[in-house]
């Protein structure tokens, strides 16, 4: 159960902080990244100017979006893209709207926010960006597919792993990853006050179910989560429990978090 202190006379933050006895409260901050942390798909930018053949142009089949990357990469390393190639396509692409600034914001306040990545993307890419972008330090984990190089030096792609979803893709319920996640870390004796979540695609939208009352969902404006929610609004009011707040530039994250600060949460 997260707890918060306000109801107890103490303010939520920083007036508690410092006193005997006193820790300060901790928030999780959960990212996406393909069009949330970047202003593109990653898998977009890797194909882009690059002749596909006819059977890899035509779009996969739902659900099985992994495994037409696998053969998508395979194809780029039989074309000679090699480890150095793909690290400068990750590297350049660029961040969205006001994404530096709200890194720059967590940095300021690492202490009270817990930063994690949820992303079906995969782990070469995401790590090469967030290093090019002096940020990898301020997510705690990072939880996307397995990517790696081969004896031929290709780039490979696994699955996440499996789950029983129907709303997700096979290799990816990002949902169970944020549960799980939760989990762990309340039997670590961590037991946050507030999830927000920050994304913009469809599978953004099954996690975000999972937010409570106290909890805040950051859409990007006009992206499917944002449409997937005003649309269970209309259908079911009450059903998205967490307060919502579409953002165009990611400076409306950092203002909304820093407005947070200010007041009792």
């Amino acid at each position: 159960m997260r707890r918060c202190c306000e109801g107890v006379g103490l303010p939520c933050l920083f007036k508690g902080v410092g006193m005997a006895g006193a820790r300060p409260p901790r928030f999780l901050l959960v990212f996406d990244f393909d069009e949330t942390i970047v202003d593109e798909n990653s898998d977009d930018s890797v194909v882009r100017g690059r002749a596909l053949p006819e059977q890899l142009r035509q779009s996969p089949r739902e659900g099985s979006y992994n495994e037409h990357m696998q053969r998508v990469l395979a194809f780029l390393g039989e074309q000679g893209l090699r480890a150095a190639d793909f690290r400068a396509v990750y590297e350049n692409i660029p961040l969205s709207p006001g994404m530096a600034e709200l890194f720059q914001f967590l940095s300021k306040h690492h202490e009270l926010f817990e930063v994690i990545l949820i992303s079906d993307a995969n782990m070469f890419g995401i790590e090469a960006k967030l290093r090019a972008a002096g940020v990898r330090s301020l997510f705690r984990k990072i939880f996307s597919n397995p990517a790696s190089f081969d004896r031929r030096g290709f780039l490979t792609l696994g699955p996440y792993h499996s789950h029983k979803c129907l709303q997700c893709p096979a290799n990816m319920c990002k949902r169970k990853i944020l549960t799980e996640y939760l989990a762990e870390r309340a039997q670590e004796e961590v037991e946050f006050q507030r999830v927000f979540y920050v994304g913009d695609g469809a599978n953004d939208f099954c996690p975000s179910g999972t937010l409570t009352a106290a909890d805040v969902a950051f859409p990007r404006k006009g992206y499917p989560m944002h449409r997937m929610i005003q649309e269970i609004q209309e259908k079911q009011p009450g059903a998205f429990r967490a307060a919502v707040v579409p953002w165009e530039s990611a400076t409306e994250v950092a203002r909304y978090l820093q407005e947070l600060l200010k007041r009792k949460c």
